[in-house]
This record gives structure tokens, sequence and C-alpha cells, in this order.
């Protein structure tokens, strides 16, 4: 099996990378002058076709004037002005703003289509290291995390531990100043992509499995890390499997305490919950396919708009994502606030799971026998396979995951019930037994 070499985003060279460097002083503007500091900005370093765009047909016109790559070029200098996190800390490239002054920066922002960059670091590393990190730790690996220079991904769940994390078996021994770590992880995404990930092992077996894991920052280009690429149904490459072979982490990779792991994933998998949300909650949009707005354009050109039963449908779909829109960002405001999404981001993450199905496949259903049969090339191994599926069919076959992906949807109703409607826990007479004696597949 091969290692798959690292694809960094290329840097700018007039990019400067200290506080002073296009980072936006707001403080002691009010909240006029804060939104035509940020309209200022927005015409003097957003480029003019994708303003053009955006006055002209929103999401779908900035599509088609920009690149992903031209857009990642870009990135630094929305980056270095604060305005990607604009409730951290600047020493972090934040602008240190509250909840409602960052409300008005997003509304200047919103028709632009700024999406940001690195969403695994921001909403997954970014909530532990602020909840459990040390200072050096935020201020080694934040800003180039804010600027896109250093990609993350998140190294949990393993072959015999998916839903049940607590029981994974990957291993950190001491070893002096440093730990070593065997074991494997599997659905990584944008492994083959990233540059570092955050990383639960166990750390001590005789203890029960919530207590004995330690968390750790895994350097992805060490020695002994493996990624080994897994293919979609649909064609596209995402998720990886991961190998840690006799890894060697220092101690000063470690976030929080030996043997506090656990607590510590609890701020990584609310921001994974987050992310996958869905539209408003600060993160990933959608992970397979496009919303009804496009969904509802598509209906129009393909004239079936005045079928009662797509009628029906797509004003079922388009209710059901204002709602969650709405519901996402009462998390994200949260979230702004300075706190963690909780266990609330869990009513997101199983609605959005279902929601984008059910849009995905009335999408697929638009097209009639079209959907059924399309050229693909000879090898499904191809790099050109996924893109030979029509839109809306690689959109469906990719939603099938939402579900899965992110904490399946059944633990985050165990969650929501336990935590929100404060139900009995679930039974689990292993609870306390030492790791070393649970039954594991």
């Amino acid at each position: 099996m091969k290692r798959v070499a690292c694809v960094r985003t290329p840097g700018r060279s007039d990019t400067v990378h200290s506080m002073e460097s296009g980072q936006l002083r707001v403080d002691g503007l009010s909240d006029g002058e804060l939104q035509q500091l940020v309209e200022d900005w927005v015409a003097e370093h957003v480029p003019e076709p994708w303003r053009t765009a955006a006055q002209r047909g929103g999401r779908s016109a900035i599509r088609a004037v920009r690149s992903h790559e031209a857009y990642e070029a870009w990135y630094p200098s929305f980056a270095a002005s604060g305005l990607a996190v604009s409730t951290w800390p600047r020493e972090y490239l934040g602008l240190d703003l509250s909840v409602p002054r960052a409300r008005i920066v997003e509304s200047v922002l919103a028709p632009f289509n700024l999406g940001r960059l690195n969403p695994l670091g921001l909403n997954s590393a970014g909530p532990a290291l602020f909840a459990h990190g040390t200072h050096e730790q935020r201020l080694r690996y934040l800003p180039p995390l804010v600027r896109n220079e250093e990609k993350w991904c998140q190294l949990l769940s393993e072959p015999g531990a998916g839903s049940d994390l607590a029981s994974l078996a990957t291993r950190a021994v001491r070893d002096g100043d440093e730990w070593v770590v065997n074991g494997q992880k599997v659905w990584t995404t944008w492994a083959h992509f990233s540059d570092f990930a955050i990383c639960l092992t166990r750390t001590d077996p005789n203890v029960s499995k919530r207590r004995g894991l330690t968390y750790f920052i895994v350097d992805l280009h060490a020695p002994g890390v493996e990624v080994v690429p897994l293919r979609h149904i649909g064609g596209e490459v995402d998720f990886n499997e991961v190998f840690l072979n006799d890894v060697r982490i220092p101690d000063a990779y470690r976030i929080g305490a030996i043997g506090d792991g656990w607590r510590v994933a609890g701020s990584t998998l609310a921001g994974e919950r987050q992310m996958v949300s869905g539209s408003g909650s600060g993160g990933v949009d959608r992970i397979g396919g496009s919303g009804t707005a496009r969904l509802l354009a598509r209906a129009k050109e393909l004239g079936r708009t005045h079928e009662g039963s797509i009628r029906q449908r797509l004003a079922s779909v388009y209710s059901e994502e204002r709602i969650r829109e709405w519901t996402n960002q009462r998390v994200r405001a949260t979230v702004q606030a300075g706190g963690t999404p909780g266990p609330a981001a869990s009513i997101g993450k199983v609605h959005q799971g279902g929601l984008n199905q059910r849009i995905q496949l009335l999408a697929n259903d638009l097209l009639g026998p079209t959907a059924m049969a399309w050229e693909t090339p000879r090898s499904v191994n191809s790099s050109e396979y996924g893109a030979a599926l029509p839109f809306e069919v690689s959109g469906m076959l990719r939603s099938r995951a939402n579900t899965i992906e992110g904490g399946t949807t059944e633990v985050n109703k165990t969650i929501l019930g336990e935590r929100v409607l404060g139900l009995p826990r679930e039974p689990d007479p292993w609870n306390d037994r030492p790791w070393s004696e649970v039954p594991r597949s």
C-alpha cells in the first residue's frame, strides 16, 4: 500500500502572516461603521467578476466564473482580514467580535458565497484546541489552519469501533517524551489532502473504555503513517483508511490530560455534527448534491413544475430546509458566543441526514429515465468515473452516507434522548468494566 502525497494549497508571495497584514481594525466602530468597513473590504478585495456574478445570479452565477483553484489562491486575503473567523481572538486571526456584530459581517459577506476552507480544521480541531489545548498549541496551529495552509482531518472511527467509538483499539504507549502509536483508522475524510489529524487513542486498557483514552495531534507526514484512499460508489474519493505503524508522537502534541481524551473528543464530535448539519451551521453546507434553490431551478428547466406530486415534494423539502437553517443558526450563535455546539447539534445532524437524501432523490427523480443510464470510462478506477455521472445521480449516490457519517442517526437520536430530553441512559452492562474485558468485533 502506497502513501498518498499531500496536496498543498498554493501560497501567495505577497501574503504577510503577522497580525498587521490586512487584519481589519474594528475596535470602537459603531455597527454602521463596521458594516461600511466590511463593504469597503469586499469592494477592494473580492474580484470584480465574482461581485458582478453575485449581483447578477447569486451562487450559481458565482460558480460559473470562480473555479475552486482560483478561490483557494485568493483565500489567504480573506483569512488575513480576520473575517473568516470573526468571533475568534485576534491572535488566532479573528476579530474578537461579539455574536451580534459577527452577524453584521455575515450579512455583508453572504451574497458572495465566501465559504470557509479547511472545514474539518475549523469545526473539529478548532473546538478541541480552544476548549482543551494550551496557548502555545493554539498559537502554533490555529493561524495556519485559518489560512488553509495546513489542512486537517480526524482519526476517530476504526473497523471495530464506529458507532461505539469509545471501544477503539488504537494504542498509544509512552516512551519518554514521546508516544508510540499503533492502530488503524477508517472512513477518514480528506486524509489524502491533509497535513495534520486529531487522533483518539487508548493509553490505558485496564480502565473502563471511556476513561483510558488520550487525544493527540498526528503529523500525517511522519514515518509510519500510511493513507489508503477508499473510492465511493459514485466514483469520487473522500474517505480513506489510515494505518499507524510505530508512529512516534511528541508529548507536546497531546491535547488535554492523559486519560481525558473522551471529554476532549466531545468538542470535536459536537463540532463535526454541526459541520454536517447543513445551511446555517457554519461548516460544510451539504455533502452530496446541492440544495433546494438549484432543485427548483432544475424542475423548471425540465418542465416538471406543473406536476402535482412534484410540486408537493418540492414544497415539502423547501420548507424543511428553511426550518433546518433556522435551527442550525441557533447552534451557530452558541459557537460564535464562545461555546461548543453541544448535544443540540445532533438535532441538525439527524434532520439534515434524512432531508438531504430526500432532496437528492427528488433531484434524481426529476431526470426520469435519463437517471438510469450514462456513459462511463471503461475502468471504475478511472479518475474520470465520478465526473461522468449526471450531477443529480452522483449527488443522490453520495447522499446515502449522510445518515451514517458524522455519527449515525441512531447514535444522535440516543444523544438527543439522553442529553436534551432527559431520558434515562441506554443500558450498558460493560460500562464500568475494564476495556480489556469488553467484547469487541
